[in-house]
């Protein structure tokens, strides 16, 4: 079968982190990309050995998927010209800056015939790949993500820069309505909240409990979920996952086995479970995962809905934390 071309739109950090991985990944052949700032097009024609096209057009009219790594502010402009000519389309997160952008993007995919993934990277991260067979029916989550100050991306809240990749996350795994979202934010060093905090209550009665920061002295990308039985906790940073499962006490033991003795006498067996964790770049996977689901014309693992989904309840949280709607509307 024959390789899909492929062009990148933005070559800045994480532009040039995709020119990289698609130049490396068997069934693509990159063709170029396209980028308006002229010094992040010379280190990138330079160190990619790859063409600069001179316009958005020029690229899209030559390749058979267009990589959208630019902006926010650009993503609907960008993918709507790649949808318009029916190209498939790679969106790095969030799909949009406004929801009605996402449901424009979706009428026109559906329009083109075409395959679009959203680039929610940590559902491809090895931990929580390793994770996710042990989650049933998790009943409460609880979801940290820090970082160390960085001016980059301040001109906007917390809850778009960092806490959208948990959204996705957390919605990927409950599947049931949300109730009530309650959320409170500080901003303390730029013009919107640089730490905040959201509880999604679901009808299910699984409750999620997130906070980000963006002024922490340590960075930390966890996730602890709580179900019947079982304690599953994911760490995206340091990609390691511990799994902790309540058992029968007859049941045959091992060396990661512990008891404990209940108020009735009765004898419950603590099994502590390390499950092998791939050595993968989450980048790279999501974006093989874009080539196989066109090439096998599958459904995307990432869809433009579940990008709509994850922008939908950011919006909901920016919204409780009492902002004003300008900020939405800048650069993400």
């Amino acid at each position: 079968m024959k390789n899909l071309k492929v062009g990148v739109l933005g070559a800045g950090h994480l532009g040039k982190i995709h020119l990289k991985l698609l130049s490396e990944t068997e069934g693509y052949d990159l063709v170029g990309f396209f980028d308006p700032d002229s010094s992040q097009r010379d280190v990138a024609k330079e160190t990619f050995g790859v063409t600069a096209f001179n316009t958005i057009e020029e690229l899209i009219a030559t390749v058979d998927v267009v990589d959208v790594v630019t902006p926010t502010l650009s993503h609907f402009d960008c993918a709507s010209l790649a949808l318009r000519g029916s190209k498939h389309v790679f969106i790095e997160k969030p799909v949009t800056n406004t929801l009605e952008e996402a449901e424009a993007l979706m009428k026109l995919a559906e329009e083109a015939n075409v395959k679009v993934q959203i680039g929610h990277v940590e559902r491809f991260n090895p931990a929580f790949i390793a994770g996710k067979p042990f989650i049933t029916n998790p009943m409460f989550i609880e979801c940290h993500r820090l970082a160390q100050f960085n001016p980059r991306g301040t001109d906007v809240p917390v809850v778009m820069d960092l806490m959208i990749h948990d959204l996705d996350i957390i919605l990927s795994i409950v599947k049931s309505p949300i109730k009530r979202i309650s959320a409170s934010g500080v901003a303390v060093v730029s013009n919107s909240p640089d730490i905040a905090n959201a509880r999604i209550e679901f009808a299910n009665g699984c409750v999620a409990n997130i906070t980000a920061s963006r002024i922490s002295l340590k960075n930390m990308r966890k996730t602890r979920l709580f179900q019947r039985d079982a304690y599953i906790s994911i760490d995206f940073l340091k990609k390691k996952t511990e799994v902790v499962r309540l058992g029968d006490g007859e049941d045959d033991a091992d060396s990661n086995d512990m008891y404990i003795e209940l108020p009735d006498n009765t004898k419950k067996k603590i099994n502590f479970e390390f499950p092998n964790i791939a050595e993968t770049n989450a980048i790279q996977e999501e974006l093989k995962s874009f080539r196989d689901c066109i090439l096998s014309n599958s459904q995307p693992a990432v869809t433009l809905q579940d990008g709509y989904n994850a922008l939908q309840v950011a919006h909901d949280i920016v919204g409780k934390l009492h902002i004003g709607s300008d900020l939405l509307s800048s650069e993400i």
